[in-house]
């Protein structure tokens, strides 16, 4: 392991992203593992996933005890994402070489970074689409159903296998499937409240593989907590615009790195 303060400066500022922005630090945390500390994609992934589920505990505590979480919605995806985690795991489990298992995370972390990108960027036209399908749709209520459980199912397996795409593909998936249901500080709540089982479920499965490496974890987390608390003072005073497309050229710079790494 390397300088232990080269992975806490490495947490502080991943904390101040997350908390200026709200993207999740899978999204950012990954690729520096990869990229920058020379992590193997697996370990990488393991690792970020018990990083999330420990900091998601306490924000959906908080979000819970002050009732902005729909705990409905939370359900309905559940049911498509814990299956999509559990099928992802199981492939690891099942796959007969770590370099096939590394390969594949990079080519799928690629993608999904994008898809953040482009999830970050268009958050405002894809919310608009979601009130028009809803207006025009009859019986939108059922296919709501359906749709947040296939949803649900490829979250799930995009978190286990890159961990990303708790927050970033849910918020997406939610913004489009609930425009009207979840305005604001609701739509977070229930972003991360549904983020919560999927992490610590993808996180126990990667740990049970040798997928996890501890005083890294402590690392992260020392920094990542106060980087957060800085960043939600910074944040009131930012334009939200910019620090998301700030963000959103930074993920596009790290696909392409992801991708040529694989």
């Amino acid at each position: 392991m390397a300088d232990p303060l080269v992975y806490i400066v490495g947490g502080l500022l991943v904390g101040i992203m997350v908390g200026l922005t709200g993207v999740g630090g899978g999204s950012l945390m990954t690729p520096l593992l990869i990229l920058v500390f020379g992590q193997s994609p697996a370990t990488a992934v393991g690792t970020d996933l018990a990083f999330a589920g420990i900091t998601k505990v306490a924000a959906t505590a908080s979000f819970g005890y002050s009732r902005r979480i729909d705990w409905r919605v939370v359900g309905r995806l559940a049911l498509g994402s814990i299956p999509g985690a559990l099928a992802a795991i199981a492939w690891f489990w099942l796959s007969p070489s770590p370099l096939v298992v590394d390969h594949l995370i990079l080519r799928a972390l690629a993608v999904m970074l994008a898809i953040t990108a482009a999830g970050l960027l268009l958050q405002h036209s894809l919310r608009h689409l979601g009130l028009r399908l809803a207006a025009s749709i009859a019986g939108a209520e059922r296919y709501q159903r359906v749709l947040t459980l296939l949803s649900g199912f490829l979250i799930g397996g995009a978190v286990a296998l890159t961990s990303v795409g708790a927050g970033a593909l849910g918020t997406v998936a939610l913004v489009w499937l609930y425009p009207l249901r979840l305005p604001g500080d609701r739509l977070v709540a229930t972003d991360i409240a549904h983020a919560l089982p999927i992490t610590v479920i993808a996180g126990l499965g990667h740990a049970a593989l040798g997928h996890l490496n501890l005083p890294v974890l402590a690392c992260l987390l020392i920094g990542s907590i106060p980087g957060i608390l800085i960043a939600s003072r910074l944040a009131i005073r930012l334009p939200q615009a910019i620090t998301r497309a700030l963000v959103a050229t930074m993920l596009v710079v790290a696909a392409g790195r992801v991708f040529l790494t694989s």
